[in-house]
Parts: structure tokens; sequence; C-alpha cells
């Protein structure tokens, strides 16, 4: 085994560990490696835990839990080399994709779906919920579900710190996942910031293809501050997250007749549909292929980065069950009820009657 390959193995065996979320044994690990394509015995994975044991980057919680990351280790995967993890995102969008369970329509719909998170400051919740009202309400985003997960509680598969709340969207993604039960294969190609004029869109305005990045582009985009979600919700103009994707020419037709499903979902987050080879925004399209240009469900926690509200974003964070999702409306009103951490305005602030900052003329 080369250096090369070998070093590609221990940021599998890392990232593998990272993803679990706690202890894991060899089996488990050996399991997630092989969705990575390494067909690795569990006594192969064992001799290189042992090593990275030995190196300080894993250590045995107990024969029965198996191994954890150490401080050093989760170093180590966040220093990894960027071109090992080129294309990681699309990957891990193909794999949450193909193990997403969501069945079923509207209220009736069980299963998991792929979430998005935010995680910030219990004492921020009120604030954040504001915050995110007109986007929710303009359906901006992968419709209006919203998860609320209180410190202790998990979300999926991350465990909300002390004195922390987690706010989750549905990923866009779910998008992708639905269409593929139909039969019609959806390839994503970019992430992007989309123009929007007068509620329409207009142009795209920067792209990142997916498969060439190691991170997700809409969320790079918000970090770096540059969507204008909450103007487009507000007056129609903004700058928004949107992703273009790609379909067989053949499938138009199925596309639309899906729309109605992904609406009963609340889920229809296809914002524009295009003609069989023709360019959708003056991004070309092969013939062949049908464009689509889809609404981010990270959109509404732009929202909070846009209020200045300290936030971690984790998009692509894992599965959850749709069930944990509620309409924003009821999400926030049980929200409010159990919060112990009630919003106070300032004295000098100027609020309409239904909470939301007055509009400057």
């Amino acid at each position: 085994m080369n250096a090369d390959t070998l070093e590609q193995m221990r940021w599998a065996i890392l990232k593998a560990l990272d993803e679990h979320e706690g202890a894991a044994g060899a089996q488990t690990i050996g399991a997630r490696l092989r969705a990575r394509g390494y067909d690795l015995p569990a006594r192969t994975v064992r001799y290189h835990l042992a090593t990275l044991d030995r190196e300080g980057f894993t250590r045995l919680v107990s024969r029965r839990k198996g191994r954890a990351l150490t401080a050093i280790g989760r170093q180590e995967l966040a220093g990894a080399r960027v071109v090992e993890r080129l294309g990681f995102i699309s990957g891990r969008m193909d794999d949450l994709i193909y193990r997403m369970t969501l069945a079923g329509d509207g209220e009736a719909a069980t299963g998991t779906v792929v979430a998005n998170l935010a995680e910030l400051a219990a004492r921020d919740l009120d604030r954040a919920l504001r915050a995110m009202r007109p986007v929710m309400s303009a359906h901006l985003g992968l419709g209006s579900r919203l998860l609320v997960a209180r410190e202790g509680e998990r979300a999926a598969g991350w465990r909300v710190p002390p004195g922390r709340i987690a706010l989750g969207t549905v990923c866009s993604v779910v998008v992708n996942g639905l269409l593929a039960k139909r039969g019609i294969p959806v390839s994503t190609r970019f992430g992007g910031l989309l123009e929007m004029r007068g509620g329409a869109p207009v142009r795209f305005t920067a792209l990142i293809e997916y498969r060439g990045t190691t991170a997700d582009p809409l969320e790079l985009f918000i970090a770096a501050r540059r969507t204008r979600v909450l103007d487009c919700a507000r007056h129609g103009t903004g700058m928004i997250g949107a992703s273009f994707r790609e379909a067989p020419a053949a499938a138009q037709a199925d596309i639309e007749a899906a729309r109605e499903d992904l609406r009963r979902l609340d889920m229809d987050a296809i914002l524009l549909l295009g003609r069989p080879g023709r360019p959708l925004l003056e991004i070309p399209v092969p013939d062949g292929r049908v464009g689509m240009i889809v609404l981010g469900g990270l959109n509404p926690l732009a929202a909070l980065v846009e209020s200045d509200i300290p936030v971690e974003l984790r998009s692509l964070a894992g599965l959850e069950e749709i069930a944990r999702f509620h309409p924003y409306a009821e999400a926030l009103a049980a929200a409010r009820r159990s919060s112990p951490h009630p919003h106070r305005p300032p004295p000098d602030a100027r609020t309409q009657k239904n909470g939301e900052p007055r509009r400057r003329d």
C-alpha cells in the first residue's frame, strides 16, 4: 500500500468516526468505509485504529463502545489535504439521498429527510425565530417546516451542547430523493447566488460546482455575508441561495407531475424548470437534458447571519425524522411557550404590533 493510499484510508477512518458522532467499533467503522469504497476486514480496521491511537488521533473508550476521535484527531481531519476532500460534498449528498426514507404526503408523511442545522445560543432563540419569519412566509426555502432541538437533545445525529439550541430546516436535496423515487435521476451541478427582482429570478451572480468543492457552496456564500435573503423576502428584490440541477429531458413532464406531490409535502422548492437542451438563466444545458433552479434549504438560516445572530451552520447535517419538523407557526408558538429566555426588546426598539421591525421608508 503506497503512502497516498494509506493517508486516504486514515482520513476515511477519521471521517467515519466523526460522522458516527461518538465512539464506534471496527465493525461500525468498516460499514461506513464500505460506503466510501474501502472494503476492509475488521482486523485491518483495528490495525489502523491502533496506529491512530499511538499517534493520538483516536482513543479507546472501551472494548464494547470502541474508539472516539481526540481533539488532535479532529484537527487532523479538518486539516486533511484539500485535494482528498474534493467532491466530498457531492458524495455526501448522494449518500444521504440514498438513505433517506421519506414516504407518504402531507401530514401523513413518515420517514427521514436530509436536514440543515443552525446552532446558536439558547438566549437568541426568540430573536432567531423572528428573523426567519419573513423568509418562511415568502417560501424562499424548502417549505416552511422547522425543527427546534434543545440542549441535550439530538438533531440529525448531532447532540446540542449546554446553553445552546439547534434550528433545523429541510435540505433541498430532498427534492432529488423524491424525484429519484419516481425513477427520475437528478444531478446537482452548481450552488450559487441567485439575483431576484420583483419576486422573479434574474440571473446567477456567482456559481460553485459541487464536485469541485470541499464545502457546501451555499454555506460558503452565507458565511461570507453575500446573501440578501431578508431583502428578497420583504421587498422581492435581493440575493438568495439556489442550486442548478439537471435531469433527463424525457422526464420533464414527469417532473411537472411530481411537483404536486412536493406541494402536498410543503417541499416544492423548484423555482424554474427549463426546456430540453435550452439554456436556463444563461447557463448552458446539454442536448437531452433539462435544467432546473431549486431554492436553497439554507435560506431561512441565512436570515440569522444577516441579522447578526452568532450561529454555526451545518448544511447536510444528517438524516432526521420528518415528524420532528413542524409548520413554522407551530414551532414558533411551542418554542416561545417553553423558552427560558423570552425576548425583551431594548427600550428604543421600534417594532410593529406583530413583533417585526418597522420598515424604513
